[in-house]
């Protein structure tokens, strides 16, 4: 993980500013989703990406290696190698 150097306070209802340049940086949009999750002491934010990194298939997508991936492109990858 790269630190920013970035600070940014809570408000009352639990929001935060992501600021403009990682929102550039990391090509979020007004009303993109932003998927939340922990990792140990870590709260991590990602651009929510519900399909197979590979085919763009939403079904039977599995979480691997930090990237979305289907079973069928996981049996593909398997053959490769």
């Amino acid at each position: 993980m790269k630190s920013t150097g970035i600070v940014r306070k809570v408000d009352e209802l639990g929001r935060i500013v992501l600021p403009m340049e990682i929102r550039k940086l990391m090509d979020i949009k007004v009303k993109d989703a932003i998927e939340i999750y922990t990792d140990e002491d870590k709260i991590v934010l990602a651009k929510y990406h519900p399909a197979c990194v590979f085919c763009n298939d939403a079904d039977d997508v599995i979480f691997f290696g930090g990237k979305r991936v289907c079973r069928s492109c996981i049996s593909k990858l398997k053959d490769q190698f």
